[in-house]
């Protein structure tokens, strides 16, 4: 730490992580166990789109190469605060008939790297906001969400009308995968995103 940033009582900023999205499978076996959440095989990732055509190629590029082969399609979707959202599904595991599977994990957190990788490699790094992974209990909804910029993870539980939240659920799912991934501390941090695809 520098004289100033002592001085001032300023610390530098936790650089981003993205290996940390590699940790997402390891807490799906860990809310599975501890609170009867299972993945629901989407995820997302959501970026302040630029103008100009570089990154407007960028995006199809990305857009295609998750899309190639017999991957599900991948979508693009705008919310009403201007951000980008590329959803991704996973693939369905084959599983013996009649067999209860869950989804692709691994294969959806591969694809949500390869996504923030590709724009931070190109630059496009400060516009990237968060990266989502959906859960459900069966009747319940929860996202591990990825915050770019300070590299942590929250959970957000909204409620069934959609314009609330779960605090205690959160808290409680905090508690169970903190071994698992690192977590965001500063819970004004933890921004609600009603209503965000893949979740």
């Amino acid at each position: 730490m520098s004289f100033w940033r002592a001085l001032l009582g300023r610390s530098k900023p936790t650089a981003p992580d993205l290996d940390a999205l590699f940790g997402l499978p390891s807490a799906a076996v860990t809310l599975r166990a501890a609170a009867g959440f299972r993945p629901t095989g989407t995820g997302s990732v959501a970026f302040r789109a630029t103008e100009g055509a570089a990154f407007a190629d960028l995006e199809r590029d990305i857009t295609a190469l998750l899309d190639a082969g017999d991957g599900p399609p991948v979508d693009q979707v705008t919310d009403d605060y201007g951000y980008t959202w590329l959803v991704v599904r996973s693939h369905d595991p084959a599983g013996a008939e009649g067999e209860v599977t869950d989804p692709d994990i691994t294969g959806l957190v591969t694809d949500l790297h390869a996504v923030n990788s590709t724009l931070e490699a190109n630059g496009y790094g400060p516009s990237l906001l968060c990266s989502l992974v959906g859960f459900t209990d069966g009747t319940r909804s929860l996202g591990l969400v990825y915050l770019y910029k300070r590299g942590t993870f929250y959970p957000f539980a909204p409620t069934g009308d959609g314009r609330h939240r779960d605090n205690a659920l959160e808290l409680q799912l905090e508690a169970a995968v903190g071994d698992d991934l690192p977590l965001e501390r500063d819970r004004s941090r933890w921004f609600p995103v009603y209503g965000a695809p893949g979740l």
